[in-house]
């Protein structure tokens, strides 16, 4: 049976899913992907794992991907990042049987089109990708329409740039997306500025996409595609149910999607902050929540959930509701602000240390150095000059025998067998070492041989008679 493409894949496979869960490192495991399932979404991601890995290493691939079969947990797509197209197929054929497509992560793109074309004329399942935008409209489309030329059957357009990233995240563009969804051929997913499913809708109406995308707003309210906003503790709760009922799942994951879905609480009670990081088990983790729902139920009884809240949040601190950060210094607005101009006010670099190094001047980590060391000298100037290795230009050891770092000096010695006491390497002390043991082991065994050979032998006529005299005393 041939693979289906573009609208059929997305409306027989896909089941023509608009509710769609991303691929979050580390965040979109089996278990959140049950867990977002019961409350609306109708696909998932995969995390977003890594090509050679997933290639080299069995135990990557049975934690990420082959022990989390489950029939509940399709329609699925597995997503990769590759910059070797051979590695990305290989990949992508060990993966193809336990998915329903296959989406390659284009955050930094190199060889696209080769990668995509060949994963398309190879693979049983259908190829798919993942892209950022372009400062420019033009430059998008055009980027579009190559992966569809190459195979690609359907395409998610983040609407931000590869800079709007933690402060800088800014405004997705629904342009970008909307110019995308007119130029191309194939299902077009949007990702960027989904918190609430109000925004989902309005996404799919003003950019005329098939389904979108969502992030964070899912890791702070996994019911986000039902239209609600549940108690933190409900969710939570049926989070450690599902992790227990499908288990292996690695600790860390737990904790964070806690973390996330008590996100805003712990800013108030952050005593049980520290004792969520430091939680050795599930049981931990699970009675910190409780301890952090009861005290929300206890603020509850007292009226706190009807007080003037001084945090701007739309919601109590226990409603599962999005994180808004902090919006830059100068906001990037549908994707046509100078972002590079952006974190450069923003983010700018520390300056250098004076030549003294005065402790006002100094980093945090130097100032800690520098109190255990009150004699350590940060100037550049004054720092004693290194002489560089032949080899490689990193400075070489102060007494090698070779002149060179330690790492060039270990192959040298080991071609050469010889040794660096500087270094401490003994590659010819050994040899000769071995040698030795070797010239008296075949010395002892040839004095055993001459020893053997000297000493007399019982004929065989005397052994017999001795055999027969005792057999004649035996009783009958």
């Amino acid at each position: 049976m041939a693979k289906l493409q573009g609208f059929d894949f997305w409306n027989n496979t896909l089941k023509a899913a608009r509710f769609v869960v991303a691929p979050m490192v580390d965040q979109s495991e089996l278990a959140w992907r049950l867990l977002s399932r019961r409350h609306g979404a109708q696909l998932c991601y995969t995390p977003m794992l890594h090509a050679q890995v997933f290639v080299r290493d069995a135990n990557y691939r049975r934690e990420n991907l082959y022990n989390e079969v489950c029939e509940e947990d399709r329609p699925l797509i597995t997503q990769f990042c590759a910059n070797d197209p051979e590695v990305f197929l290989e990949a992508a054929l060990l993966a193809q049987d336990y998915c329903d497509a296959i989406d390659l992560n284009l955050g930094c793109p190199q060889m696209i089109a080769k990668r995509v074309r060949l994963a398309n004329e190879k693979l049983s399942v259908p190829i798919t990708c993942k892209i950022r935008v372009f400062k420019e409209i033009e430059k998008t489309v055009c980027y579009a329409q190559m992966l569809e030329k190459a195979g690609c059957q359907l395409l998610t357009v983040h609407g931000r740039t590869k800079d709007q990233k933690g402060a800088m995240t800014g405004i997705a563009s629904w342009e970008h997306i909307k110019a995308v969804r007119k130029a191309v051929n194939i299902p077009v997913f949007a990702n960027g500025n989904i918190q609430h499913l109000s925004d989902v809708e309005r996404c799919i109406q003003e950019t005329g996409v098939q389904g979108v995308m969502s992030a964070e707003g899912n890791l702070h309210n996994p019911a986000i595609f039902e239209g609600r906003s549940p108690p933190v503790w409900e969710m939570a709760e049926e989070y450690l149910e599902v992790v227990k009922q499908y288990p292996p799942c690695t600790l860390s994951y737990v904790r964070a999607h806690l973390f996330k879905l008590w996100h805003h609480t712990l800013q108030i009670h952050q005593d049980l902050r520290e004792e969520l990081a430091k939680a050795k088990n599930l049981e931990g983790l699970a009675d910190v929540s409780k301890k952090l729902r009861l005290r929300c139920q206890e603020e509850i009884a007292k009226g706190k959930d009807v007080e003037e809240r001084e945090d701007s949040l739309p919601f109590p601190h226990w409603i599962c509701q999005p994180y808004v950060r902090p919006v830059p210094k100068e906001p990037v607005a549908n994707g046509n602000s100078q972002g590079s101009e952006v974190k450069k006010t923003v983010c700018q670099k520390r300056a250098l240390e004076d030549s003294d190094g005065s402790p006002d001047t100094l980093s945090k980590n130097k100032q800690k150095k520098r109190s255990r060391n009150p004699n350590k000298n940060f100037c550049p100037e004054q720092k004693p000059k290194y002489i560089k290795c032949e080899q490689c230009g990193n400075p070489k050891g102060n007494k090698c025998v070779f002149n060179l770092c330690r790492g060039c000096c270990k192959k040298k010695a080991y071609k050469e067998v010889a040794d660096c006491p500087s270094h401490g390497l003994r590659f010819k002390t050994k040899a000769e070492k071995r040698k030795a043991d070797e010239d008296n082991r075949k010395e002892g065994s040839a004095t055993e041989t001459e020893k053997s050979s000297s000493s007399p032998r019982p004929l065989p006529h005397l052994n017999t008679g001795l055999q027969e005299q005792s057999q004649a005393h035996l009783p009958l």
